[in-house]
Parts: structure tokens; C-alpha cells; sequence
């Protein structure tokens, strides 16, 4: 029987054997190592033979010497087909957006189960997931989410449109030529054409079909087309 190689690095000797004992529970998984932290856990990993080193590591996040995150980071760089399972009692969002960037496959919270641990294991190296505990799904959801509506904030702040001419933009996205939108806003044609001019040298098109598509890439107004 095939055995999946797994190192645990945690700087709390109760932390590693209770996860060793959850692990091992789960009969396809073997613990080959652990590690008190991540500068020891790259040392053995340097003197481990390649063809014996872990396929996945439940990595630790708050450690002495080096954390975890900074352990991924670099492991990352040198065994690109290694993967990393966060489990930790951090649920914090700094704490998960960073280690998503350091390149964690998962992110579990240390209460987990072993029958959890062991499908979320299995999770990444056969089907490629990014297993969470729900906890921190919600938390990673609502982190994309913010940082989606950061970005349009920053888009618009970029292009520098004003509030009327963002007004008069989502008019034409909406379909309205100078006449409608000039009616909607209680303004003159001739107001909303230089207005339009404006939009269309800050945007850097010629033309409204070209400022409309920047819009939408930019999804400026999908809470107007979802409605």
C-alpha cells in the first residue's frame, strides 16, 4: 500500500502529537517528520532524500525562530511540488490572506477532526482543492469580495472621474444617448457632450461603445445589470 508522506510543524509538542495521532489514524497517511518550527523544518528538508520527502505539510502558523507563512514562502521557491495545509487557531483575516499569498494549498483550524484533516489531505493532492475549514471560507469569501470592491474604488480613483461623469457613464451603459441623459439628469446636451468629452480623454477612447466596455470590464455598475 502506497503511503502519503506527511511532515507536521508545530512549535508545541502537544500540538504535533495530537495532530500525528489524528493523522495517523487516516490508514493512507504516514507522519515521516516534524519539525518545532519553519527554520527547522527547511533543515530537514535539506538533509531529506528527494524521493522520501513529504508530499503535504500541516504547517503551524505562530512559531518562535520562523513562522510558518515565512516557512512557505521559501519552501515554495524550493520544492514546488510540496504542499502546504495550514492548521492553526488563527482565523484572523491578515493571518489568512497572508498565508494564501505565501502559497498555502488549504487553511484548517487546528480543532478539526482527523476524518477532516484526512479528506482535506486528500483534497489537495488528488483533485488540486484549496480545503477551509468553514470558518474561514466565510472569512476568505468575504476578503475577495472587499478586495473586488477595493479595486473598482481604485479604477475609478485611477481614471480620476467625477461623480457627475460616473452619473452620465452608467446612463450610457445603460443605453441612453446626450438627449436621455441630459432629461435624466435635468441637465443640457450640450453640459452632457463636453461631460463626455471628459470621460472619453480620462478613459483614453474616441468613442462610447470603447467607453462602455471599460466599464463593464471593470464592473463599475454590476449591481445595476444584476437588478
Amino acid at each position: 500500500m502506497n503511503f502519503t508522506r506527511i511532515a507536521i510543524v508545530d512549535d508545541k509538542q502537544a500540538n504535533r502529537v495530537s495532530l500525528n495521532e489524528r493523522v495517523s489514524s487516516a490508514h493512507d497517511c504516514e507522519v515521516i517528520f516534524t519539525a518545532v518550527n519553519g527554520d527547522d523544518f527547511l533543515e530537514k528538508m535539506k538533509n531529506c532524500p528527494a524521493d522520501s520527502r513529504p508530499e503535504l505539510v500541516l504547517m503551524d502558523i505562530d512559531m518562535p525562530i520562523m513562522d510558518g507563512i515565512e516557512a512557505v514562502k521559501r519552501a515554495n521557491q524550493l520544492y514546488t511540488s510540496v504542499k502546504f495545509l495550514m492548521v492553526t487557531i488563527f482565523d484572523d483575516d491578515e493571518k489568512i490572506f497572508e498565508a494564501i499569498k505565501a502559497g498555502a494549498s488549504g487553511y484548517l483550524l487546528k480543532d478539526e477532526s482527523g476524518a477532516v484533516i484526512s479528506n482535506a489531505i486528500k483534497e489537495v493532492l488528488e483533485f488540486g482543492g484549496v480545503p477551509m475549514s468553514p470558518k474561514i471560507a466565510r472569512k476568505a469569501m468575504n476578503l475577495l469580495m472587499n478586495a473586488q470592491v477595493e479595486n473598482k474604488k481604485i479604477d475609478k480613483e485611477e481614471f480620476q472621474l467625477s461623480s457627475r461623469e460616473m452619473d452620465i457613464l452608467k446612463l450610457m451603459v445603460e443605453g441612453c444617448d446626450y438627449k436621455q441623459v441630459a432629461d435624466r439628469l435635468s441637465i443640457s446636451p450640450h453640459t452632457v457632450r463636453k461631460h463626455i468629452a471628459n470621460i472619453y480623454e480620462k478613459l483614453h477612447v474616441c468613442s462610447k461603445v470603447e467607453a462602455v466596455k471599460i466599464a463593464l470590464k471593470k464592473g463599475w455598475f454590476n449591481s445595476f445589470l444584476s437588478i
